[in-house]
């Protein structure tokens, strides 16, 4: 996106990251931001900033996030992740996650089109413990991190739009604002 962090970009005239913080209010209890850099930028979205130390991908910051629940006194016992460039996530992604996960389960995530998106999932904070491992190993792959684990798919319609559609380049974000 030429340097521009996807998540400030607009789609119909609203950050993708207020739009997911809306989308995500009525799910969670708490609302966290995984990020490198100065974590100032984020203060519009209202959500904390767990500040991504090793900047090594998306499960790296997520298992960091684990990290910061398990420490914390919140009474958080699963983490629901999503990726910041998102723009039309479902009203029921939570609800439909923790219907169908188990107490042995490593993680439930989202599928659309036949697609796993393993970043958009359901992950108890004891999962962060094979995320540092993989980490370590320079496994940064969500998908690696699942071989062999017990997971359940939830799958979602692709139509009207695909809920887990994400903006990647130039024409994603103009078709974005056609959807």
């Amino acid at each position: 996106m030429n340097g521009r962090e996807k998540g400030f970009l607009k789609v119909g005239g609203t950050p993708i990251l207020s739009r997911i913080a809306k989308t995500l209010t009525s799910q969670c209890g708490t609302i966290v931001i995984s990020a490198a850099g100065d974590p100032s930028r984020f203060a519009p979205f209202g959500a904390g900033v767990i500040v991504d130390q090793h900047c090594r991908g998306p499960m790296s910051g997520l298992a960091d996030i684990l990290e910061w629940c398990a420490g914390s006194d919140l009474g958080i016992t699963h983490v629901l992740s999503v990726p910041s460039d998102t723009p039309f996530l479902p009203d029921d992604l939570g609800a439909r996650l923790a219907d169908v996960f188990e107490p042995d389960m490593f993680a439930c995530c989202a599928v659309s089109g036949g697609r796993l998106h393993p970043i958009v999932g359901l992950w108890p904070l004891a999962s962060r413990h094979a995320m540092h491992e993989a980490v370590a190993r320079n496994a940064l792959s969500f998908h690696a991190v699942l071989e062999g684990k017990t997971f359940a798919k939830v799958e979602w319609q692709t139509a009207p739009r695909d809920p887990f559609f994400n903006v990647n380049t130039p024409e994603d974000l103009a078709f974005a604002e056609l959807i």
